[in-house]
């Protein structure tokens, strides 16, 4: 065990992270030793953020909970604290469960935290963080909360209603971040569609992402977790025009028969749907979209299934994921529709769109092959150079492996040819 040490686990998604790179900044600054997702956690103080979203996520936050109760209980950790989304979700429930936690904060309270180990809030620090990621890339989230009403969906129990951050404040952090070598920003937010309504009474995505792209040092800026209904359509125009913008919108659909639309409560038909996909590409040429999709929801029928699975094949996205339905409690499924899907069905219905999926992605990717691409370097591994295009999210999407036989910076940009392709990944020669 070491002293003045806190180690921080993180789990879930890039928001969640955020919030553990705030937590670190604030123990640095008063003098700990932090280690985040150590693989050999040592430290007196251990913090766990939590993912509550659905049931795959909570199952993992409670075994990684469970594990470190056991070292708090054999004296391996002084203190375990547990924050995050499920124990903003199930605080009272799991500190009755689990009293080896010396105590669970919400996604909000973690301030708290620092009070309950005797360090001062610094908030001269509040727009701070202590980067997990490689350094010249981040997140940046850009708003809380959600105010749609989708019947699977759990995050508005858990975040509230959506509150944007100020552009002056997203503005200031982004120039800190420029400063250290930040050069991608990733947005990010539970519903960037939504972003300033709230603030300003209209809506200020396109305008925020423009006035960020003249911060000097940022290069290029990503577009995470965009809504359908009420998309801000002057968002294409910016990312048509400004080469700052990466051409890639990740943009959840979630189905697209007509009844399963309305049992979700997307708010959105088959018909606008596609409509806003065909608009997307017209105006952004070479858009890359990202979306996922729901296998198994209440009611999901064997044509529910089979249209879905048409639509994929027809709209041919460029980057896709599935997840099967999870009956989440006190969500509107939850309340009102009967969990009727088979989990096994539920299962073989995404397994079927990935398998899909996999042949799409493969000829996005051989279509690839011969063209000249700008690439990031993320890191080396192996006999490869590890980079991504504008087209390629950290963590979730293609990697192009790059045959060099100079050195390469990490963090640079350089100009490649793509030479080689498999379903997910690309392969690369310097030019």
């Amino acid at each position: 065990m070491i002293k003045k040490r806190v180690d921080v686990v993180t789990l879930g998604c890039s928001k969640n992270l955020v919030d553990s790179e705030l937590l670190i900044k604030q123990f640095q600054s008063n003098g700990y030793m932090v280690e985040h997702d150590s693989a050999n956690p040592q430290g007196e103080v251990v913090v766990i953020n939590t993912c509550g979203f659905i049931g795959d996520a909570k199952e993992e936050s409670i075994a990684s909970i469970l594990a470190f109760a056991d070292s708090r209980r054999r004296g391996e950790i002084n203190k375990l604290f547990v924050m995050g989304c499920l124990s903003e979700r199930y605080k009272e429930d799991l500190s009755k469960e689990i009293p080896e936690v010396d105590k669970f904060y919400g996604k909000f309270d973690w301030k708290e935290l620092i009070a309950e180990m005797g360090i001062d809030y610094r908030a001269d620090l509040k727009n701070e963080r202590s980067l997990t990621t490689p350094g010249h890339y981040a997140y940046l989230k850009i708003s809380e909360g959600c105010n749609r009403s989708c019947s699977y969906c759990a995050i508005p129990l858990i975040t509230g209603k959506h509150k944007s951050r100020s552009i002056e404040s997203l503005l200031n952090e982004a120039e800190l971040l420029a400063k250290k070598g930040v050069k991608e920003l990733q947005l990010i937010a539970q519903d960037l569609s939504y972003y300033g309504l709230d603030l300003y009474k209209e809506k200020k995505l396109a305008e925020l992402v423009t006035r960020l792209s003249e911060i000097e040092g940022i290069e290029w800026i990503r577009l995470h977790y965009a809504y359908p209904t009420g998309f801000p359509m002057d968002v294409l125009e910016v990312m048509a025009n400004n080469p700052k913008v990466c051409k890639y919108l990740d943009i959840a659909l979630q189905h697209i028969s007509d009844p399963m639309l309305k049992l979700m409560r997307r708010n959105v038909t088959k018909k606008e749907t596609i409509e806003l996909i065909e608009y997307m590409r017209k105006v952004v040429p070479g858009i890359h979209l990202r979306t996922t999709m729901i296998t198994g929801h209440p009611n999901e029928t064997e044509a529910d299934f089979a249209e879905l699975l048409d639509f994929v094949e027809e709209m041919k996205f460029e980057r896709l994921g599935v997840f099967p339905y999870s009956h989440e409690e006190d969500t509107h499924a939850f309340k009102n529709y009967k969990d009727n899907v088979p989990e096994r069905i539920k299962q073989e219905r995404a397994d079927e769109i990935m398998a899909l999926q996999s042949n799409i992605s493969l000829a996005h990717n051989k279509s690839k092959i011969g063209t000249r691409l700008k690439v990031i370097i993320d890191r080396t591994e192996d006999d490869y150079w590890i980079g991504r295009t504008e087209f390629d999210s950290p963590e979730v999407d293609p990697e192009v492996l790059i045959s060099s036989k100079i050195d390469l910076e990490v963090g640079a940009f350089y100009n490649v040819q793509i030479t080689g392709a498999e379903e997910y990944d690309l392969f690369a020669e310097l030019k």
